[in-house]
Order: structure tokens, then sequence, then C-alpha cells
């Protein structure tokens, strides 16, 4: 398990691995089909996925912005430069 409390198995996963089961589990809840423990255990995978998949987009937006400052000292975010 990772430091942030996602099992390696999700952590192993990419963005959009992640993000296509995460949809899948969405429409398997809101179908209504399947016994309520089977429902419980894809919510709680589901909210997991979800945490995964935020953390790698809070990653990705760091890597390409970077935080500069005008003038007048007032601190804003830019594109970084890339290549």
């Amino acid at each position: 398990m990772s430091e942030n409390g996602v099992p390696d198995d999700i952590e192993k996963l990419s963005f959009e691995e992640a993000l296509t089961e995460l949809e899948k589990i969405v429409r398997d809840l809101e179908s209504g089909q399947g016994a309520l423990d089977d429902a419980i255990s894809a919510y709680e995978r589901g909210a997991l996925l979800k945490k995964h998949c935020e953390t790698q987009l809070a990653e990705a937006k760091t890597r390409v912005e970077k935080i500069s400052f005008s003038q007048n000292g007032e601190a804003g975010v830019e594109p970084a430069s890339i290549g």
C-alpha cells in the first residue's frame, strides 16, 4: 500500500486505466444490479481509484505550471516551458 493509502494494484495503474475502471464501477453501481456487499466493495475501490486519479492530475499540473511574480510582487502561475 502506498503512503497515501492507495493499494499497490491501483497505484500501478495509469491515469487512463484507473479512470476507465472507475467509470465501469459507476455504471455498475448506477444500474442497481448485484448484491449490497459487492456494491459496497465496488464503492470503496471506486473511492481509491478517484483518489489515485486526483493525485496523478495534481502531479501533472505541478509539472506543467510554475510560479511567477509580477513586478508589483503578486504571485501567479504560468505554464512551464517544455523542452
